[in-house]
């Protein structure tokens, strides 16, 4: 069975900038300036734009530059905000800073099942991974209710015992390396 997943990669153009207001800044070499969560980005302009994005880097933020949210950003702007916006809703700024992580975490998790599913599993760790597959793809999808329960459960650790499980099929699948 093939794994579908969610768009695990970020299209900043269907999103609300979240990563720009919900993550916190902590002042070092990735970013100038401390910034907590749940306060925009001083670069963050009206139609969340960055003002700096071609120079982020230059400018110090780095880690801009390297943060990837896999999707989770604007799966949340349109499933589960349903295309309202923080900014004229700011009641929604709360779910939004618990629920981004939480979702970004859903994501990372997903691609590396999607990455063991290529892996010739015998039917009971097939059976395992696809039990958790389904557990981070609810049929009735995500909520912030939800998402805060998984941040509180255990699912992400299952899933990564599980995925530790896994070594000898990856150790099989290596090449053998030729001894010198």
């Amino acid at each position: 069975m093939e794994i579908s997943t969610p768009e695990l990669q970020a299209d900043c153009s269907r999103c609300e900038a979240l990563c720009c207001f919900a993550l916190a800044f902590v002042q070092g070499p990735e970013f100038p300036v401390d910034k907590p969560n749940g306060e925009p980005c001083p670069n963050l302009d009206e139609k969340n734009g960055c003002r700096i994005y071609t120079e982020r880097d230059v400018q110090g933020y780095a880690g801009c530059a390297k943060y990837d949210c896999l999707g989770a950003g604007q799966r949340l702007t349109q499933e589960i905000l349903a295309g309202r916006s923080w900014r004229e809703e700011p009641t929604l700024m709360c779910v939004v800073v618990e629920a981004l992580p939480a979702m970004r975490e859903v994501h990372e998790l997903l691609g590396l099942l999607k990455g063991a599913a290529a892996l010739p599993l015998n039917a009971e760790d097939r059976a395992k991974l696809d039990d958790l597959y389904g557990e981070l793809s609810p049929g009735d999808g995500w909520t912030p209710e939800s998402l805060s329960q998984f941040r509180a459960g255990s699912l992400s650790s299952r899933v990564h015992s599980f995925l530790q499980s896994l070594r000898p099929y990856v150790e099989q699948a290596r090449p053998s390396q030729a001894v010198r």
